[in-house]
């Protein structure tokens, strides 16, 4: 949780710093999230599936096995994250004006800021690539401990690349507004992926990859069949999020501005779980692969209920401070209105949006992927944007109809995910492993 509120605060230090270089720039990182998951999709998936398979290797203590799925996952990676980068740099032209149709005095910011962050598709997955194989071993302190260190750097370089370095009245550094956020969020990036890399060689040397293009037949289907999903349901997730943003941008560049002030606030809430559902993912991979039914449930029953309420003082929270929180970003009355709206209406069904979420995570652990990649397509296209759509231009509701409909989406997916975490046929392991017997030295048990 500590790790995801570091990384919320760089978000925040990028909006706080655009905010003093224009009344709405830091609008533009929201407006490009969006094509950006959806292009890492299929990377996602990768990802997701291996931390399932490693996991489930290591709970059957096959480390032959999960050396050789870690050295086909990072090869995949690079091929797979190399095409990425150039279809995004290509497309996001088209993608901003004709899809997002991000507002006129949004869209040169828009395009500056892409055209660097395009660098952050390798680096954000080769990180997260490096991440899962930490997470599947059960170390999470590493890459959690390398994230703030990377966070970090993004806070303290965000100024100097935004507003230019000046020393003894030379320019060291320009003054690059949107273009500076973006290339200290990729310096930072990379900073964290070499650290990650060398303890990663350091400390786990028989889980060292080695780059391959012979990729194995049964790995590759393990990864196809609970990757698959996972990559789908991203893909839809961040179409439906390019579409959510065209109808938010509908009503101007103001209303955006706030919609991005408003998940700040909505961030910071959910950093009560992100760092607990890496957690969840690898307690039930590795529960599964050994054969633990019980236990795998025990820990999807237990997380449901602690990062539920966690969620829900968190929002509780944001609505206690969402005034002066709102204030530090924008001066604008227009903007500030409509923020305080949109937290005020979607921040009391942030809980039920962490329980799906735990959903998610036992179902990239377990590998069963399907039925939450089902709900995650229901709530966001039934009910985000066609409900969104009916209630704030059929029946006139504007934002207020938007805003809405996210709320219902929340509630929506949380009720429908906690029978399946609970009941659900999610324990049976996608992998086929020998088990190997502990065994005990010979003088380990004299005393």
């Amino acid at each position: 949780m500590i790790v995801q509120i570091v990384h919320t605060s760089y978000n925040i230090a990028d909006t706080y710093w655009l905010s003093r270089y224009s009344d709405v720039a830091y609008a533009a990182p929201r407006q490009v999230w969006p094509f950006f998951m959806f292009i890492n999709a299929i990377a996602h998936g990768i990802a997701a599936a291996n931390m399932a398979i490693i996991s489930q290797y290591i709970g059957a203590r096959d480390y032959e096995g999960s050396k050789r799925a870690v050295s086909y996952f990072v090869s995949t990676m690079l091929l797979v994250n190399s095409a990425a980068a150039a279809v995004f740099l290509i497309l996001r032209p088209l993608v901003f004006k004709y899809i997002v149709a991000t507002p006129p005095e949004l869209y040169d910011y828009v395009m500056s800021y892409s055209s660097i962050i395009t660098l952050d598709l390798l680096l954000a997955a080769f990180t997260a690539c490096y991440s899962t194989i930490f997470q599947a071993i059960g170390d999470t302190r590493t890459p959690s401990r390398i994230g703030v260190i990377s966070a970090i750097t993004n806070i303290v370089l965000d100024p100097f690349f935004i507003f230019g370095l000046e020393v003894n009245g030379k320019k060291v550094i320009p003054a690059m507004g949107v273009a500076g956020a973006a290339i200290a969020t990729v310096l930072s990036r990379f900073i964290g992926f070499t650290i990650l890399l060398g303890v990663l060689n350091r400390k786990y040397r028989f889980l060292k990859p080695q780059l391959t293009l012979s990729i194995d037949r049964e790995w590759l289907k393990a990864t196809l069949r609970a990757g698959i999903p996972v990559t789908l349901m991203m893909m839809s997730n961040s179409l439906a999020f390019m579409f959510q943003h065209r109808l938010v941008n509908a009503f101007g560049a103001y209303v955006a501005a706030a919609f991005a002030i408003g998940f700040i606030l909505m961030d910071l809430a959910d950093a009560t779980l992100w760092g607990f559902t890496f957690a969840v993912s690898t307690m039930v991979g590795q529960a599964i692969g050994a054969s633990l039914e019980k236990r795998a449930r025990s820990v999807a029953a237990k997380s449901i209920l602690y990062i539920g309420v966690s969620t829900f003082i968190g929002s509780v929270i944001v609505l206690a401070i969402r005034s002066w929180f709102i204030g530090v970003f924008t001066s604008v009355p227009e903007i500030a209105r409509e923020a305080d709206l949109f937290v005020v209406i979607f921040a009391p069904t942030l809980a039920f949006f962490a329980i799906f979420f735990i959903g998610m995570s036992i179902g990239r652990g377990s590998g069963h992927t399907l039925y939450p990649t089902i709900v995650g397509m229901a709530r966001l296209w039934g009910v985000r944007i066609a409900l969104g759509y009916y209630l704030a231009f059929e029946l006139g509701m504007g934002t207020l109809g938007l805003w809405t409909a996210m709320t219902l989406s929340n509630l929506f997916s949380g009720v429908a995910i906690i029978p399946w975490a609970l009941r659900g046929n999610w324990v049976k392991p996608i992998v086929r492993t020998p088990r190997t017997p502990i065994t005990v030295a010979s003088g380990a048990s004299g005393k």
